[in-house]
């Protein structure tokens, strides 16, 4: 698959940073030392850390040379570094690993959400946000567009019931806080949709298929989100987005 794309991802980046915004208000913590952003992107989750605790060692952790590059641009006060979150493990325990729409990425939520909360100090917090949109209009068309023209099936696996990352993670020795929000993003047009999606979850859809191929998974799949966001009385379409967010104390 290709690289991310910053300046597409960030077209968006006031309706991306927004969760991450009210994942860190809800963080009660006087004063980490060691914070770690697990799919830091292009640094716009580690500049919120940064802003609140600028005294901390802040690391910011992707596997995307160019959302690397742009973040290290971005914050030159902070680190980066290429990693594997699957595999992540830091040279000393953590106070806060934040993570902001990066976990839903990764396979095996059972063994990963204990190995992270194994990687926080005592007293340390997890704290994750995760799109919860399998079932909405935007990614189950992704699969009935490619069912429909034979594509092979892609995308991610869909998330865990929320009890079950309160049980993973009381068990690991947290207190849990979860809740869920929906957003209604105010897109102007279908094309807008498709221009947001085509940084995230497009890409495993699109990367197999050649350049017809996509034209044609792309007029195939504006067809279908036409009628699933309909215009609303000024013209403009009502994207949801659910996510779930977690915030797990350690100790």
């Amino acid at each position: 698959m290709q690289d991310w794309e910053p300046e597409r991802y960030l077209r968006f980046s006031s309706e991306r940073t927004r969760p991450a915004r009210e994942l860190l208000a809800q963080l009660d913590l006087e004063a980490p030392q060691q914070i770690s952003d697990l799919g830091c992107g292009p640094g716009n989750s580690s500049a919120l850390l940064y802003q609140r605790w600028p005294q901390a060692q802040i690391t910011g952790v992707d596997n995307s040379p160019a959302m690397l590059a742009q973040a290290r641009s971005a914050l030159p006060e902070c680190r980066f570094i290429a990693a594997d979150i699957a595999h992540w493990q830091p040279d000393t325990p953590q106070q806060l690993i934040f993570a902001n729409a990066s976990l839903q990425w990764l396979g095996d939520h059972p063994r990963l959400f204990p190995h992270l909360a194994a990687q926080l100090d005592h007293g340390g917090c997890l704290a994750v946000q995760m799109p919860d949109n399998m079932a909405e209009p935007t990614h189950a068309l992704m699969r009935a567009t490619a069912r429909a023209l034979g594509f092979p099936p892609a995308g991610r696996e869909a998330l865990l019931p929320a009890e079950h990352y309160y049980d993973l993670l009381c068990d690991s020795g947290c207190r849990v806080d979860l809740w869920r929000t929906t957003y209604y993003h105010v897109m102007p047009s279908v094309a807008a949709i498709i221009d947001w999606l085509s940084s995230t979850g497009l890409r495993p859809w699109l990367a197999p298929l050649n350049a017809g191929q996509q034209a044609q998974f792309l007029d195939n799949y504006a067809s279908q989100l036409s009628q699933a966001y309909p215009p609303r009385r000024d013209g403009q379409r009502l994207m949801r987005f659910p996510r779930l967010f977690i915030i797990a104390r350690r100790g």
